[in-house]
């Protein structure tokens, strides 16, 4: 039982900090915009340049989304939530350099592939974040780009638009769920975050 308090506990800190993860979804569909127009406007190799480049960038572009809307925008030093934070960041760059070989073999492979891994990264916040909204848009990002890659060919060239407005759309139901976190009161995401050794 205590293991199962202090999850949530790390949980509600987590969606109260980052504000349900709402800005590194906006940034997200910022950098993926950008990789897209790069695909259709300059190189498949500029698109694929832009989205591992810029990837690395959608953790402190949040921050510094949360640090505007004033607040912490970081976990507090010693948070039992930070390591699966860390382990589940560093999965994204590895795993799009998957989608980068595939999409130097085949361009237009580039975008589904790129959707699976980003999509399957989600999964973790499921219990980083303590909500099942995650599923849903990893399922919805990894759906996507099965598809587009198996079925579809036709969605695979524009799954980079696909991805960044399924990103954008996803930052308002985060948004309102982290509001309704602190709506609910004790034990919810408005509490102060406690300080762990």
């Amino acid at each position: 039982m205590m293991v199962a308090i202090q999850l949530h506990e790390a949980q509600a800190d987590v969606l109260r900090i980052y504000r349900g993860g709402f800005s590194g979804s906006l940034v997200s569909a910022l950098v993926w915009s950008s990789s897209a127009a790069a695909y259709q406007w300059a190189s498949p190799g500029a698109a694929m340049a832009v989205l591992f480049l810029g990837g690395m960038l959608i953790f402190p572009l949040a921050a510094l989304v949360l640090k505007m809307m004033g607040g912490p925008a970081f976990l507090p030093k010693g948070h039992p939530a930070t390591p699966l934070a860390i382990q589940s960041a560093v999965t994204v760059p590895l795993g799009l350099l998957v989608a980068v070989v595939l999409g130097t073999l085949e361009p237009a492979f580039f975008f589904p592939a790129a959707l699976i891994i980003v999509g399957a990264h989600y999964l973790t916040f499921i219990s980083l974040y303590g909500t099942w909204l995650f599923g849903v848009l990893a399922g919805s990002l990894v759906t996507v780009g099965a598809v587009a890659l198996f079925a579809l060919p036709a969605l695979r060239e524009p799954s980079g638009w696909i991805g960044a407005a399924m990103l954008l759309a996803s930052a308002v139901p985060l948004y309102l769920n982290y509001r309704a976190s602190i709506a609910r009161g004790p034990h919810s995401a408005e509490q102060k975050a406690p300080a762990f050794p």
